[in-house]
């Protein structure tokens, strides 16, 4: 690990002393800009193409036809379930193609003792659920949904669920290498493949080699057996923007080195389209002191959103309130949490990433301070967290399973050794690049903080990217950090993505101007 570090050391020496940078402009900055004059490979990732249609353009107001629950038999505040009823509307906008659930204020129950426990399910894209006002439309959770398996706590399902019911199917074999951060990927047999198509770029290897490299430089420990037997597992979800001959030319760059001899592979994602949730509040009835693994419901009972295998698809504007876990983006790509707060009594999880690639959460707030805020697991790839806070008390979520390439960016909250989360056997709990960029941390600050824990076994992160973290006067460890810059200054470019996205299109798109004015 110390040579790892020795490396980047070397990279900034010309321009500053990394440890004592006092610069309020970024090195860093200036070496990705110049590497995108000179096309070469930036030590930063870009992650200016993550979110809704890649952050260009704002989330519509999409205008499809209105399907009000009302009229397929739900009654606002009579505490009667309006579960039936919001299925059958969902069911009839599926039928046309495409549809807005609608929910006059009120308070709707769903899950109450009259209920089965079946999910409530969306497997049609352009599907939205509106509420007419944020703060008076509210979804109530009665009762709890019991775990599939009562021997494993973390198998409470979702209440509403967004899936695709098709399966992703084997295209052809990745036949020669490319770099990080480039657009290019040659395969042996293309025909299959057409501009827009969304394609899923795989490996599972388990070659000493490629696990060094993923670890950047983390030695791994003989239990992290799903890694060691099983392999690094990559699955990074694109969009085709070109395709000449066998060559593949991807939307946003790939984020992992590609050697053929890996036996890298593509595959069609079948997914859903434009999905979205809006101007609602999600209420469950968890009403007690929350104690980590204590019993299923303590995990999940109360979970709420999962969106699966969707792209382009959406949470806005809405509030999760006395749940276990708020939402979910899982196994999907490029879509956006924004302007979404949770509150009440505090539970397991925020918001986060799974499986999936190019997630945005973006102007969220978490307020209860859930034991895992904001955050990753399960092999996401590109997530950024924008502009987003959570209490002091909690700690930014990586929970093992090979996430890798995450920004925390202007994000403001408790930053502490032992929250991520993660079973022994899946970690790290984050791979390389773990980016940091003028994070906040507002809790007691710590000297020499580790990323690598000598005092239990969960707590094992590849050695991040840190610039411009400041608020408490936390030090770090040195050879456990890939690159650290100003120290205790926040930097210029105040953001890291808005800088990366501004760069790539000339301007910043109207909606981060707009939502920046707001605050």
């Amino acid at each position: 690990m110390r040579a790892f570090s020795r490396i980047y050391v070397l990279v900034f020496a010309i321009s500053c002393t990394i440890w004592n940078c006092k610069s309020q402009g970024s090195n860093l900055w200036e070496n990705f800009k110049e590497t995108k004059k000179n096309h070469s490979e930036p030590i930063l990732p870009d992650f200016s193409y993550t979110g809704y249609k890649f952050s260009e353009v704002e989330i519509p107001h999409v205008d499809y036809k209105i399907y009000n629950v009302i009229d397929y038999g739900a009654k606002p505040d009579d505490k009667v379930s309006d579960k039936k009823a919001i299925k059958k509307a969902i069911k009839a906008a599926s039928k046309n193609g495409s549809g807005i659930i609608y929910f006059p204020k009120g308070r709707y129950d769903i899950n109450t003792n009259a209920d089965d426990e079946s999910i409530i399910t969306i497997t049609s894209s352009n599907i939205v659920f509106r509420g007419e006002d944020q703060k008076n439309t509210i979804l109530f959770f009665d009762r709890d949904l019991p775990p599939a398996d009562p021997k494993k706590l973390w198998t409470c399902p979702y209440a509403i669920q967004v899936k695709s019911a098709n399966k992703d199917t084997f295209i052809t074999k990745v036949t020669s290498d490319s770099k990080r951060e480039s657009h290019t990927i040659k395969v042996d047999d293309a025909s299959k493949i057409k501009k827009g198509d969304w394609i899923i770029l795989k490996v599972l290897n388990n070659d000493p080699e490629l696990i060094n490299y993923d670890l950047g430089g983390l030695k791994p420990d003989k239990e992290w057996t799903s890694i060691l037997k099983k392999g690094v597992k990559v699955n990074e979800y694109h969009q085709v923007a070109l395709v000449i001959g066998n060559t593949i030319k991807t939307v946003a760059p790939i984020h992992y080195d590609i050697k053929a001899k890996h036996h890298w592979e593509i595959h069609d994602f079948a997914h859903l389209d434009h999905v979205g949730f809006e101007n609602l509040t999600f209420e469950g009835n968890w009403t007690k002191k929350f104690v980590h693994h204590r019993s299923a419901q303590d995990d999940g009972g109360w979970s709420i959103l999962k969106i699966a295998k969707a792209v382009n698809s959406w949470i806005r504007s809405c509030t999760f309130k006395n749940v276990n876990n708020a939402a979910s983006f899982n196994q999907s790509a490029n879509s956006t949490a924004i302007n979404t707060t949770i509150e009440g009594y505090v539970g397991h999880s925020a918001i986060h990433a799974s499986r999936s690639t190019g997630i945005l959460i973006a102007n969220c707030v978490d307020k209860s301070g859930m034991h895992h805020a904001f955050g990753v697991d399960g092999h996401a790839t590109g997530t950024v967290i924008w502009r987003s806070s959570y209490p002091a008390h909690t700690s930014f979520e990586s929970h093992a399973s090979q996430p890798r390439c995450t920004l925390f960016d202007e994000v403001e909250g408790g930053f502490f050794r032992g929250r991520a989360g993660g079973a022994r056997f899946n970690l790290p709990n984050h791979g390389r690049y773990l980016v940091l960029w003028n994070f906040k941390e507002i809790d007691e600050p710590e000297h020499d903080f580790r990323f690598v824990a000598t005092n239990t076994w969960f707590w094992r992160i590849s050695p991040p990217i840190i610039v411009g973290f400041h608020g408490a006067g936390t030090t770090f460890k040195k050879d456990e950090v890939q690159i650290l810059e100003s120290l205790g200054s926040p930097v210029e470019p105040e953001s890291l993505f808005e800088a990366q996205l501004k760069l790539r299109l000339g301007d910043l798109p109207k909606w981060i101007i707009s939502l920046k004015n707001q605050k």
